[in-house]
Formats: C-alpha cells, structure tokens, sequence
C-alpha cells in the first residue's frame, strides 16, 4: 500500500494529539532504561498494561538491575513473578540475563542482532527495545499497533492484513525523530481505538483467539507454581489441592520446561532451598 504525504501527516497529527493530551503515566517510560524496557516488554507480552504495573515495580526492587537478576535462584524469579502467568517468560529473562552478564559484559545489546540471541527475545521484542531504550527508528509490530493501523488505512477491507502490510503501512508514516515517543503514542492511541472501535483482531492473518483461561492447562500451571512458591509438595498433596486429570501431565510439562523439579519425591522450583 502507498501512503500520501497528506496521509501520513495526518495520521500523525491524529496519533500524537491524542498522546499529546492523554499520554499514560507507566514507570518503564519515565525511565526508559534498557533493562527497564527489556523487563516491561517480557511482562507486557500477552499481559494487560494494568496487571503489569504492580508487578514490575516489585521485580525491579526485588531484582534492580540486570545483574541482581543474573545472580537470583530461579525460584525467586518465578515467585516475583507469580501473578503474571506464563511463567516461561520469567525463565527467558532470567536465562536472557545471565547471557547478557556473560556473553555482554553486563550491558543489554543495542543491535537487533544481539538481542535476537537473548532467550526470550524475538524480532518484534527487540524492535521495541531498540525504540523504547535505544531511539532507534525500527519497526516492530504488536497489538496496539496492528490495531491502529488496520483501523486507518485497511477499513472495509474483508481481507486477512499481513503483518509485512502493516510493517510496509509503518515505515511510510513514521516521523523522522523522536521513534520512543512515537511509539509511545502509538500504543496510547491503539489501546483507545480497541477500547472504543475494537482490536479488530479477527482482521489479522494468523489470528487465533486466545484460549479461556478458567479450566484451562494455563490455570492448572499457575495453581501448581502458586503452591511450590510456598515449599515443596508431593504428588499426594498437589492431587488434594488440584483435583484435575491434566495434573501429572502438567507437572511433566513444567519439568521438562525446566520451572520445576522433582527431588526426594517432592515438586519444588527449579533452585529452590530444600
């Protein structure tokens, strides 16, 4: 799709405005350090915005930079963690920080490349921590964004929208400075166009609507970790406590997931004290 000059301001002047006068107060932006922005984006992957907050002022008092986090047990990561759900992000920050510690001499990438190589840490995580740290004009795609840019210039369309076209769309209206402002802006007004014309997710090649959480696997995994954060259980006690078939199978998951281990015929996290 070719975008006009008019276009483009426009959309622009739109996006901004609002930004302008609804900007949302978030702590990882008033101090848009790497590791700030490395920890955030992890959280905020399939996590609303307001369950995060809480979370991630916690963590970065538990663990205030990337190398008080590198030299944490596991287990104390997981249990900062708990609440968030999906679970192996924590395990991908923690694995992603010691790589960085090890491999970066302490100090988070600033190249789409490197970051690529943390656990954790795909095209579109790297691209908004190239923005939001960095200010580098990359172009990173996620929800919000997919969200305004089908709203402005795919409208009526039936057809499934691509992520290449909504990448080809943003690199034609992207201002020329200021890429973590711009971004910022992006996200606020996507959040008020889902809010009040819809995500149009089911616009989206590739969709797949999101499972329920209740009776979900995903629920049987956070009951499991929510009790090992308090001490080691056996078989026996999580049967009483979690009365669900997938139980075995789910414990067999986070094993091989590395989150859990079984010792001494007892579940416990993976580095926790016996």
């Amino acid at each position: 799709m070719q975008i006009t000059v008019d276009q483009a301001q426009k959309v622009q002047q739109i996006i901004l405005g609002y930004y302008a006068a609804n900007k949302r107060d978030m702590p990882w932006r008033a101090t848009p350090s790497p590791y700030y922005v490395m920890v955030s984006e992890l959280m905020l992957q399939q996590t609303q915005v307001t369950r995060v907050i809480p979370k991630f002022m916690a963590f970065i008092v538990r663990f205030p930079d990337i190398q008080n986090l590198a030299q944490a047990s596991l287990a104390d990561v997981i249990a900062m963690w708990n609440g968030l759900g999906y679970n192996r992000r924590a395990k991908y920050l923690w694995e992603a920080a010691k790589k960085v510690t090890d491999d970066f001499d302490g100090k988070i990438p600033s190249t789409t490349t490197e970051l690529i190589s943390l656990p954790g840490v795909g095209p579109n995580t790297a691209g908004a921590i190239m923005a939001y740290a960095y200010n580098q004009p990359v172009i990173f795609i996620e929800t919000n964004i997919r969200t305004v840019i089908i709203h402005h210039f795919f409208a009526g369309s039936d057809h499934k929208v691509t992520d290449a076209e909504i990448a080809t769309v943003l690199q034609q209206i992207m201002p020329i400075t200021n890429t973590r402002e711009w971004y910022w802006a992006l996200m606020d007004y996507g959040a008020y166009v889902k809010a009040t014309a819809g995500g149009q997710l089911n616009r989206v090649h590739g969709y797949k609507k999101q499972s329920k959480f209740k009776g979900s696997r995903r629920q049987i995994r956070g009951k499991i970790l929510t009790l090992l954060i308090d001490g080691a259980h056996n078989n026996t006690e999580l049967a009483a406590l979690i009365a669900d078939k997938r139980l075995a199978e789910v414990l067999a998951t986070l094993s091989q997931e590395g989150l859990i281990a079984y010792k001494n015929n007892y579940w416990q996290l993976t580095g926790q004290p016996t």
